[in-house]
């Protein structure tokens, strides 16, 4: 295995809730209150729609809300990794990764360990430009059984509710949750910080028309069909261990400049005529709570 290079799942395709459209020659993220699935080729028009999209979609017109998927690990923290991530603007580069106890940081001597206080509280974070960031890896469709889609976030109501959903999933299917028939749910709420404009937040439940007892008795058949083939879901979940731990960062440069286009733009704009995504309103919240950090240290 190769040293400094993180392994992680494979990725065949993109799941977002917005584009990014060009408008006064800056590319800037346009948000949205449905799915969208693409490949991961971009043309000048932005992400092209991987075929998935469409099947999933009853027709053209149909907003795509939910999306029927599986899980690749059984641990929780595999299948969504979550850190406070803060990337170089210029090249897409992580330059510091942390949980809220300790970080990794690229300094001019190297990777360093550090404490890490949590964004708002961090001198090295002011500006806003640290941001909870999470990675959610699952299986759309059986075309792929070891290839998954991502879904990134740096929203806080997302990553709330997709950590407690795999820890309670994880907690009553007694550890099958790579079996589990899921389904990926677009949500809305408002609060009085968003101004009564609508949020818009992605969930995980079981799918559609199944009761959490049936979700259950279903991962357990196909886990036992799993054991008689000689499936071995500890060693891949070990396996994906080792890769995640081979690295410093799970993000590469390529996949840092996606994130800073999608999540960092130069003029964010928060908000459009069916409401605000709840990555704008984090923008907003983010860059308040780093002012206040500013001013109390």
């Amino acid at each position: 295995m190769l040293k400094g290079l993180a392994l992680t799942p494979p990725v065949i395709g993109r799941i977002s809730i917005g584009r990014v459209v060009e408008r006064n020659g800056k590319r800037l993220p346009e948000k949205d209150d449905e799915f969208t699935i693409t490949s991961q080729v971009q043309t000048k028009e932005g992400w092209v729609n991987h075929p998935m999209d469409e099947q999933l979609r009853k027709d053209a017109n149909t907003k795509l809300r939910n999306i029927p998927v599986r899980l690749l690990f059984d641990d929780p923290d595999l299948n969504f990794r979550v850190h406070y991530t803060m990337f170089d603007r210029n090249t897409g580069r992580p330059l510091c990764v942390g949980n809220g106890e300790t970080c990794k940081r690229v300094t001019t001597v190297g990777m360093q360990v550090f404490e890490c206080p949590s964004p708002e509280f961090c001198n090295f974070a002011a500006g806003g430009y640290c941001k909870p960031y999470g990675r959610l890896n699952v299986r759309i469709g059986d075309d792929d059984e070891l290839g998954c889609f991502v879904f990134r976030t740096t929203g806080f109501n997302s990553i709330r509710t997709l950590s407690a959903r795999l820890m309670y999933f994880q907690a009553v299917s007694g550890g099958l949750l790579a079996t589990l028939p899921l389904e990926l749910r677009l949500r809305g709420k408002s609060t009085t910080q968003s101004r009564r404009a609508a949020i818009y937040y992605v969930d995980l439940t079981v799918q559609t028309g199944m009761t959490l007892t049936a979700a259950i008795m279903q991962a357990r058949s196909l886990r036992d069909e799993w054991s008689i083939a000689g499936f071995d879901q500890l060693a891949l979940d070990q396996a994906s261990r080792d890769g995640f731990a081979a690295g410093a960062f799970d993000e590469s440069e390529e996949d840092g400049s996606a994130v800073l286009e999608e999540f960092y733009p130069d003029q964010p704009e928060v908000g459009h005529k069916q409401g605000t995504t709840e990555r704008g309103f984090s923008r907003e919240l983010g860059q308040k709570l780093s002012d206040k950090a500013a001013r109390t240290d």
